[in-house]
């Protein structure tokens, strides 16, 4: 497998303006005639239009190319021909190639710096701030240079590290503590702590319930996320591991805590998915209503699940994964798989949202299996 991360110099320069943009003279030139302005026939950098402009033009280079674009996620084009496969990812100007035939990732490479000016990165080993290691085993995702720089920005490079990233039973409020005089202070550090979740589920549910204080954020949960970075402190190399030989299959674990926010009685809903042992998906997220029970709670958040599997499911169609076996969906609530898998369970749950029973028509569909796996 071939893999290699590509970088489009003065991508905005590219995109085609098909509206009518004029522009005051730059510094140096002047003219004799007056007010005289410069209509655009490209696009420049500072237009609000620059962004989209370029990603037009990218993309249609890339299907005149016979790439198709996925409706799963608009940002990943691919190919088939014959034996060879290739992907294409894009970033703004970030591109990362990948394909089974050396051959043809060069050709492409020679046929996109027709159209645009590329700078070749070379091997695959860093990309986004994601530093990227492989061997026979598998690849390892991690972020331990992102993580140092967290640390010295809040000046905590020396300090002690800690075993958890968040104290077991901590119930924050926005009501309690100090408000702080500089705001901007938590805000920036949750930020950056939320983009190191890529490569961190550990982290997800502390950093997850810190950013849910940004708007006032107080002294209690400031000593929280310092918490954080003092974990991170002791753990600075960890990471994602893709296997490199797995079984492709698709399963899924949820869990949730009913009624776990103290202010609004909200509930927290976590899930993470595998595609045979590799972790690929996980979210910790507060749900929007106030579930009545347990099992609506745990429901809701296998909804949620089954429409994060689906699209991973479509995902690997884009990628010509064949997935003939149903994702499998644990759950440690028994009510809820009832539910799921019950067409005539109406007194229990004639109070939830429609959207929620998506659960109940992919298990009739046969594309997702409920299973029961204790907490």
């Amino acid at each position: 497998m071939a893999s290699s991360p590509m970088d489009v110099n003065s991508a905005f320069l590219n995109g085609d303006l098909h509206e009518k943009v004029y522009m005051e003279l730059p510094q140096g030139f002047h003219s004799k005639g007056g007010n005289v302005v410069c209509k655009l026939n490209k696009s420049l950098y500072g237009l609000k239009q620059a962004s989209r402009q370029w990603n037009a033009k990218f993309c249609s280079v890339l299907k005149k190319l016979g790439f198709k674009q996925s409706k799963a996620d608009c940002s990943l084009f691919s190919k088939k021909f014959n034996d060879s496969f290739i992907a294409l990812v894009v970033y703004v100007d970030d591109i990362l190639i990948a394909s089974n035939n050396v051959q043809v990732v060069d050709e492409l490479k020679v046929s996109l710096d027709q159209h645009f000016k590329l700078k070749d990165l070379g091997g695959l080993k860093y990309f986004l701030g994601l530093e990227i290691a492989r061997s026979d085993k598998g690849i390892t995702l991690c972020q331990r240079k992102y993580a140092l720089e967290i640390l010295k920005n809040a000046g905590m490079s020396a300090c002690k590290p800690s075993k958890v990233p968040m104290e077991q039973n901590l119930k924050s409020s926005k009501f309690r503590g100090k408000l702080l005089s500089d705001l901007g202070v938590y805000r920036r550090l949750v930020g950056r702590l939320l983009y190191l979740t890529i490569t961190r589920p550990n982290i997800a549910y502390p950093i997850h319930k810190l950013s849910q204080f940004v708007s006032k954020p107080r002294k209690p949960h400031l000593d929280a996320a310092y918490k954080v970075l003092q974990y991170l402190k002791g753990c600075l190399g960890q990471g994602i591991f893709l296997l490199a030989s797995s079984d492709f299959h698709l399963k899924a674990y949820t869990n949730a805590d009913w009624a776990s926010c103290i202010d609004i009685r909200r509930s927290t809903t976590r899930y993470c998915i595998f595609l045979g042992d590799s972790l690929v998906s996980w979210k910790s997220k507060k749900q929007s209503i106030v579930s009545r029970s347990s099992a609506e709670v745990e429901y809701r958040v296998m909804a949620i699940t089954v429409f994060e599997m689906t699209w991973s499911l479509a995902l690997l169609k884009d990628l010509v994964i064949y997935h003939p076996q149903p994702a499998l969906l644990f759950c440690d609530n028994q009510a809820a798989i009832y539910i799921g898998e019950n067409l005539v369970f109406h007194e229990r749950n004639k109070h939830i949202e429609v959207d929620c029973h998506v659960v109940r028509d992919k298990v009739q569909d046969n594309v997702v299996r409920l299973a029961y796996k204790s907490s």
